[in-house]
Order: structure tokens, then sequence, then C-alpha cells
């Protein structure tokens, strides 16, 4: 059973929590988007996966915005914006330094434009699994908000 346990823990960060195929985006990254719960605009200017499929991070009124998929409808226009495009994207696969200079790979999960920068969401630990019950246990906050810098294309 320890065997299990740590095949699981050390495997679970390639397993993207999605399934096997990444769910299409409603809207796609800088795209100017209607936010049906405000009755305002503004532009996505992040992605992260959640037990709830895809949130959205979209800047409106000087201010930041999470929002479901549901609740945003697209107008396939780009909000015009001197960033450069992401070096990694959502579901990559991508090696991740951690301070004592082990990579691991992980998958990217989410990114988000943060002051002209793109950061990017990996899990940093993962959950733990009872060897007695066979139970899935999560504690504390598993991810990492990270640069480009901390992060290796597989």
């Amino acid at each position: 059973m320890t065997k299990l346990v740590h095949t699981l823990e050390s495997c679970w960060y390639l397993s993207p929590p999605w399934g096997k195929e990444i769910p299409p985006l409603v809207i796609n990254l800088l795209e100017i988007a209607y936010i049906s719960t405000t009755k305002s605009f503004g532009y996505c200017c992040g992605v992260e996966w959640s037990d709830n499929g895809w949130n959205y991070a979209v800047a409106c009124d000087r201010k930041i915005v999470s929002v479901l998929g549901h609740e945003i409808i697209g107008t396939g226009r780009l909000q015009a914006f001197p960033a450069e495009s992401p070096v990694f994207m959502v579901g990559e696969l991508v090696r991740f330094r951690f301070a004592d200079d082990r990579l691991k790979i992980r998958t990217v999960l989410g990114l988000q434009l943060i002051d002209s920068q793109w950061v990017y969401i990996v899990e940093l630990a993962s959950p733990t699994l009872s060897e007695s019950s066979c139970e899935i246990f999560t504690s504390g906050e598993r991810k990492a908000w990270v640069s480009d810098y901390d992060l290796i294309g597989v």
C-alpha cells in the first residue's frame, strides 16, 4: 500500500484535474467580455481551473472580478494591450523549480496577467492519501503562483 500512496503522490501533478481533454474556454485571454452578473464590460486577464470548471479573472472598473463561464459573454474583440504572449499555456507540462533545486514536472492549471507580467498557477503540494482508509485529504493552499522564470518547458 505504501508504494501505491507514493505513486499517487508523485503522479498527481501530471494528471490534469479536468480529465483527459482540456475543456474549452468560454472566452480567450485579453478578450473583451460582458459580465452578466454585474452588467458591465471588462477584459479577461486570467483563467484558473477550479472544482466548478474554468474560473475567469476579468479586469473591470479598476478591479478584478472572478466569474464562472456561464456568467460572461465574449465579444470576439481583444483588448489592445502591450503585453507579451504567455510563455506557457494552460494544460502544458512544465518543470517547476523548488528552492532546493529539485525539478518537478507540473501541469499549468491557470495563468493571469498582473502588472503587465504573466504568472502561472501550478500545484505546489499533492493531496495526501490515508493508507488505512484510502481517503484523500487536502490541507491548506496547494497551488503556487509563479513567473515563467520558475518554470522550464518539458
